[in-house]
């Protein structure tokens, strides 16, 4: 499994993903969320921020399902899903990863056909911090 490259604004997420927390970082400025975290605010141009718990529901927006050839790594697992996930309480907001059956689950173990847009999903968290979907 890859490991998630951080920067300084990128970090917090990761920390509080790592605790099973669910964060996005929101303006200080104007209460303007914003994903991917960045330095500054696209609407006030604030360099302040703060990092606000969500609740962790969704729907899925778009998905893929990936088929070789792909990284090394990941060859062995396809084909396996990754999901755009539409945050319940930020609908502007969206994160990327996979839908699996429960925490933790191999990459392809949810069939592909079991994946439907505007499905509800809820974030959980494995491998330190990973965040995964799983079906409301």
């Amino acid at each position: 499994m890859l490991s998630p490259v951080t920067d300084p604004d990128g970090a917090p997420f990761w920390e509080y993903a790592a605790r099973g927390e669910l964060r996005v970082q929101v303006c200080a400025g104007c209460a303007e969320p914003r994903f991917p975290p960045r330095p500054c605010c696209p609407h006030c141009r604030s360099f302040d921020s703060d990092w606000r718990p969500v609740s962790g529901r969704g729907r899925v927006w778009s998905y893929v399902v990936a088929h070789p050839p792909l990284l090394p790594d990941y060859a062995a697992q396809a084909p396996y899903n990754v999901v755009v996930v539409e945050l319940e309480d930020l609908p502007r907001i969206r994160l990327v990863g996979n839908l699996v059956p429960a925490p933790g689950a191999p990459l392809n173990s949810l069939p592909p056909d079991g994946i439907r847009i505007g499905a509800r999903v809820r974030v959980v968290f494995c491998d330190g911090g990973l965040p995964q979907w799983v079906l409301a």
